[in-house]
């Protein structure tokens, strides 16, 4: 009994330590790695906590349990709060580089009825996709990227002259809408530590402060909405994160599926998941609410 006390308190020691270094993604991009283990990692605290209060462990797994439930709560409530209805319907996918069904794809954002796209891995085969939607989406920028496929954005809405941007991993065009101007951003960051995401966030973080207007943002992070490089970039962008989170990247199924793809906008929105249609990410059809 003794030593399955000890081994209990060891993983309860260091369920707690692995979950507050996920915290310090501020403090070294390694703390963002972590964080993308929280879910799983306060639901495994939970259960030690409670086979610690089955073998006489009291105080020490109650501490733990507290630990496990202050974390976990908020990233439970981000897969479930979906958020107000929006105005602007903008749909979000990473195509894969060697997309295999882009009619499938297309036919799916024709059927959304977006106003905005925004696209990852826009490579030169997967193009003619654009091609095939310049009816319903005319207004198109792509930004080529040899980091991971070129960015891009397209969308009904009538351009503001000069108002295009790119850099690595970014597209923005700026956009009218209802007498208003706006920002549309297409993001593709990185993986993270011991990959580049910090160092390529630090580039995008002033690139964003200095659109002027309302942005709204949607893309492939490579990361956690909770993690602080995507905090860093919503902050930066002054937008809220649109409905609940689910996993979007496919790449570990059917063991794990990683909630990665994220939009956000002034007023944050609701998302509804679409199927893959050729690519290792699900889309999202998000409604913003500017």
């Amino acid at each position: 009994m003794t030593f399955v006390r000890a081994v209990i308190s060891l993983g309860m020691g260091l369920g707690v330590l692995a979950l507050v270094l996920g915290y310090l993604g501020w403090l070294h991009p390694a703390g963002d790695s972590l964080a993308v283990g929280r879910g799983p990692a306060a639901i495994g605290l939970a259960v030690l906590a409670g086979l610690g209060l089955l073998v006489g462990l009291k105080w020490l797994s109650l501490g733990a349990l507290g630990v496990a439930l202050v974390v976990g709560g908020p990233v439970g409530l981000v897969y479930v709060w979906q958020g107000p209805p929006g105005t602007l319907t903008l749909y979000q996918k990473n195509m894969k580089f060697r997309n295999d069904d882009l009619a499938g794809l297309g036919a799916d954002i024709r059927a959304a009825s977006a106003m905005a796209l925004t696209l990852q891995e826009v490579s030169e085969p997967n193009r003619v996709l654009l091609d095939a939607l310049s009816d319903v989406l005319p207004y198109q920028l792509v930004c080529p990227w040899d980091g991971g496929g070129g960015t891009a954005v397209a969308t009904s809405l009538t351009p503001v002259p000069g108002g295009e941007v790119c850099a690595p991993g970014l597209a923005a065009m700026q956009v009218e809408k209802d007498g208003e101007t706006l920002w549309i951003v297409s993001v593709h960051l990185l993986w993270p530590w011991p990959y580049g995401q910090a160092e390529q966030v630090a580039s995008l973080v002033p690139l964003l402060k200095g659109l002027e207007g309302p942005i709204v943002m949607a893309g492939d992070f490579n990361m956690v909405r909770w993690a602080w490089s995507v905090r860093r970039l919503a902050a930066a962008a002054r937008a809220k994160p649109v409905g609940a989170t689910s996993g979007t990247y496919l790449g570990f199924s059917p063991w794990l599926n990683l909630p990665i793809d994220h939009a956000f906008a002034p007023g944050g929105g609701r998302v509804e998941i679409r199927d893959v249609f050729g690519s290792d990410h699900r889309g999202l059809v998000a409604q913003l609410e500017l």
